[in-house]
């Protein structure tokens, strides 16, 4: 299947858009983020440039080059963008790194695998301050470091305004390298969460970076005439961050202000204070961000109108929406506004830069993912009793760096990329209807009895069941007899349920009010057989963690991570006498 609209004009290289909106509309704000003092510091388009082909001056006369990239310590923020597209106009490659690989790590495994395979020639961090024990650990001694600000003892380090300076007169390198950048060349390495082993470096080059972008601009299409205002803190080092949020900003001559907030219990508030002030046109978010951001939205009237006031679309990815999340956010948007606010999503992935498939205003509907983007062919193969998506088109990755084999066993005999997701049409056999996910294909297990278990749709059915006191639920039972499930607890909402003050979780998860309530749910929860039917669930009293990629720093769970690390809870879950804290279907 594939799109009957052609995908057109794609621009060469990343830094053309940057150039046409700093000739068009200079002085129009491209960043904003909260400057030490808490007021929003700001850099116009034209200033971006003014400053990234300085840098990228400096950076032609170092030796640099895709055997020896760019790699970025940095979180989210001004400093960062200069420094990538400094790299984009040099036509070095450069990789944004999770900073909970230098910053929450013990032992700095992961940045070593990470810096081990790109063998980086530079290395940046805005503020050393947070990264200065992981640079010492890792960054051999030859390489040189680039700093917004600040110093790392013991460590002689460069600055960002040095390296403008020195570069200043280079723009005559500057112009040849930018002009040499090619489609096919390499903007930046991207890894994968790293959730099963070493992270791997995913190739994104110019050209599908730059057709992705056209894809996502497209398929938006007011934003033609009506630059998108967005408020994000989706990290950078993500696809859907780093890729889609900055360059559907960047394209469409927009203003992007950095939130320094998260979806969780200690960063939402920084999330609410940014929307009270800022009123987004087009808002992104992960399923979780919506579910922490309502109870805000609730109670605060004038939170609620900044955020509904101009907003034309709510787009979340990460993982499917609750139906009650949504049917919160549609209410409060009746409420505010007195009318209903578009929420979509679509399906992407690293490897597809990220756009690949998107629903419109005709598929509204929690899970419904839509069709294929334009330039996109996507394929549908028959695993078990599933459809497995495949894709193919300007955007899919060349590859993973270094790495042959990964790349052979990511693309089929006819060059599609397998996704690994399944789908399922939202009309039987009427394509253009769109389709639903349905699961990713290597999460499903069979029982000891030989049944398949669709964790995926069973997952999103338990969690919509446990509403709102389940923060998520992961499914176990690969060659058991019966499902369990893992739950984490939604704190917000079980502080709620139980009059109590506390958050912490061992305490609301050992509180009666709190055990009777998953009782009752696990009691009447639906099944129709062994496939779909929860025998017995485990309250996690921790959070999920990052360090050991239980959660990634977008705010999405991953199941195979947590049965790996809790596999000692798993299997208290199946012992023949269950501890008194298994809550099972014959349970009191």
């Amino acid at each position: 299947m594939r799109s009957r609209v052609s995908l057109g004009a794609v621009p060469v290289r990343m830094t053309d858009r940057l150039d046409h909106w700093a000739q068009v509309a200079p002085d129009r704000v491209f960043l904003a983020e909260r400057d030490a003092g808490g007021a929003w510091a700001t850099i116009s388009y034209g200033e971006m440039r003014t400053r990234a082909r300085a840098i990228a001056g400096a950076l032609t006369a170092r030796p640099l080059s895709v055997e020896r990239p760019v790699a970025i310590l940095s979180g989210n923020s001004i400093a960062h963008a200069v420094m990538a597209f400094a790299c984009f106009y040099a036509g070095v490659p450069y990789a944004p790194i999770a900073p909970a690989y230098a910053t929450l790590s013990s032992d700095f495994g992961k940045l070593r695998a990470v810096f081990g395979l790109i063998t980086p020639g530079l290395v940046f961090a805005a503020d050393p301050a947070p990264f200065a024990r992981a640079i010492a650990a890792v960054v051999p001694p030859d390489v040189p470091v680039v700093v917004a600000g600040g110093a790392i003892d013991g460590r002689n380090v460069e600055t960002l305004s040095s390296l403008a300076v020195a570069g200043a007169a280079n723009a005559g390198d500057v112009d040849a390298r930018n002009t040499a950048v090619g489609p096919d060349d390499i903007a930046k390495f991207l890894f994968t969460s790293g959730s099963t082993g070493v992270p791997k470096a995913v190739i994104n080059t110019h050209g599908m970076l730059s057709a992705n972008v056209v894809q996502i601009s497209e398929h938006f299409a007011y934003f033609k005439a009506e630059p998108p205002i967005v408020v994000d803190w989706a990290p950078w080092n993500h696809t859907a961050g780093g890729n889609h949020n900055v360059h559907l900003v960047l394209h469409n001559g927009g203003t992007l202000y950095i939130d320094d907030g998260k979806p969780t219990p200690n960063g939402i508030a920084a999330t609410v204070k940014n929307l009270t002030e800022v009123s987004p046109t087009w808002y992104f978010n992960v399923p979780k961000g919506y579910a922490a951001l309502v109870p805000y939205l609730q109670r605060d009237q004038r939170l609620r109108e900044s955020f509904f006031k101009r907003l034309r679309l709510m787009w979340y990815a990460g993982a499917g929406i609750a139906r009650h999340v949504w049917d919160d956010l549609d209410a409060l948007a009746v409420q505010t506004t007195g009318e209903r606010i578009t929420i979509l999503t679509g399906l992407g992935s690293t490897e597809t830069a990220p756009f690949a498939m998107a629903a419109d205003a005709t598929m509204v509907d929690a899970g419904l993912i839509g069709l294929p983007a334009r330039g996109v062919v996507l394929k549908l193969v028959p695993a078990g009793n599933k459809l497995e998506a495949r894709v193919r088109g300007p955007n899919i990755t060349p590859g993973y760096w270094r790495r042959p084999d990964l790349t052979r066993d990511a693309l089929d005999e006819e060059g599609f990329y397998k996704l690994g997701d399944a789908l399922r049409f939202a009309v039987p056999g009427e394509a253009a209807k769109g389709f639903y996910f349905d699961g990713r294909i290597a999460e499903d297990f069979k029982l000891a009895t030989g049944t398949w278990v669709a964790v995926g749709p069973l997952r999103a059915a338990f969690i919509e069941h446990c509403a709102p006191y389940a923060q998520d639920i992961v499914i176990a039972g690969h060659d058991r007899d019966e499902i369990a499930a893992l739950v984490f607890l939604d704190v917000e909402h079980c502080r709620l349920l139980t009059g109590m003050a506390t958050s912490d979780l061992a305490t609301l998860a050992a509180d009666a009010r709190v055990r009777r309530f998953f009782h009752e749910r696990i009691a009447t929860f639906a099944a129709t057989g062994s496939s779909n039917r929860i025998a017995r669930l485990a309250l996690i009293d921790s959070v999920a963690s990052i360090d050991s990629a239980e959660m990634t720093d977008k705010g999405s769970v991953n199941q195979r991570a947590v049965l790996a690390n809790r596999a000692a809870q798993v299997e208290a879950l199946y012992a023949a006498v269950p501890s008194p804290a298994v809550i099972t279907t014959a349970s009191g």
